[in-house]
């Protein structure tokens, strides 16, 4: 395919996971373009990990002309094994596909805000996304309002345990939907009153986070590296250390009840997520490419004839 092709750009996302990116790699002539989107978890297994890989993705840097990111948190890995530039280029979402129209409606319901107070959690039922913790600020939010409901859409390993611990928290108005199809999924997205996203590690970035400002959701979201890097600005009055139970309660209950806050909150986030639009993510990767091959390409004139330099310390 390489030799038919004759690619002038190769992008790898994630190339430190070995075999196949290794494969192409050692016999592509292309520019090489790296992504890396993960953040490993400080923990002992992510460390091994980290040892196990270490020695492969070292010896994958001499093949690749470009590093980039989805954000500071996913560079970080990267940047501890060399000392090149590492150009951070966001994840992205299509905006139109979230935005309800002035007026509109949802297409399986109205898209207006109800009155049940809902609060919404949309992801895998698993021990990094730190459900455990919304189930415990909930029921302290319960212990003072009656006007509350928690959705939570999506499943995973940790669903029959979170299910046994809401029922020995005596919690009321709780629904677990499973897997939900994309209609159902925007539907929520626009009718809820608060979106929580309490993972506690594993996250390099937020695109859920992304995905609930656009559709005019207002957010609580953990303080984790990748979360942060999402929600700068005024966002940062929705990071909160979901261990903290009555401080995930109290900043879940301000939200939801300070309309003032409320409105301020929706104004920036309209505008803070158009950066994320697929359009200027492509813009900028665009002129990434466009730089790289003319670098390229100056490269190659000067090249020695035969030689090959993949010196991990060369920015092409």
């Amino acid at each position: 395919v390489l030799e038919h092709e004759k690619f002038d750009i190769l992008h790898f996302h994630e190339p430190w996971v070995p075999v196949l990116s290794r494969q192409v790699l050692s016999r592509s002539t292309s520019v090489n373009i790296a992504t890396f989107h993960a953040k490993m978890p400080e923990n002992v297994m992510s460390r091994t990990l980290s040892r196990a890989v270490t020695p492969y993705t070292k010896s994958i840097l001499k093949y690749l002309h470009e590093l980039t990111a989805v954000s500071d948190a996913a560079a970080e890995y990267i940047s501890s094994l060399t000392d090149r530039p590492v150009t951070i280029i966001p994840n992205g979402i299509d905006l139109d596909h979230f935005i309800v129209p002035a007026g509109a409606a949802a297409k399986s319901g109205s898209a207006q805000r109800t009155d049940a107070n809902t609060i919404l959690y949309i992801g895998r039922l698993e021990r990094r996304k730190g459900v455990r913790y919304l189930l415990k600020a909930f029921q302290v939010l319960q212990e003072s309002r009656e006007d509350l409901s928690l959705v939570l859409a999506g499943d995973g390993p940790d669903r029959e345990r979170l299910e046994e611990l809401a029922h020995y928290l005596e919690l009321r108005n709780i629904t677990f939907l499973g897997y939900v199809p994309e209609e159902e999924k925007l539907r929520l997205l626009q009718t809820s009153d608060l979106f929580c996203a309490p993972a506690i590690f594993g996250e390099s970035f937020g695109i859920v986070l992304l995905e609930a400002m656009a559709s005019g959701l207002v957010t609580v979201a953990a303080s984790n590296p990748g979360y942060v890097s999402v929600m700068q600005g005024l966002g940062g009055l929705s990071l909160v250390n979901p261990r903290d139970t009555v401080e995930f309660a109290r900043r879940m209950d301000l939200l939801l009840r300070e309309e003032s806050l409320r409105k301020m909150w929706l104004v920036w986030a309209r505008s803070y997520v158009k950066q994320f639009s697929y359009k200027k993510v492509v813009d900028q990767y665009e002129v990434l490419y466009k730089q790289a091959n003319a670098n390229h390409r100056v490269n190659s004139k000067h090249a020695v004839p035969g030689a090959v330099n993949h010196s991990e310390n060369q920015h092409v």
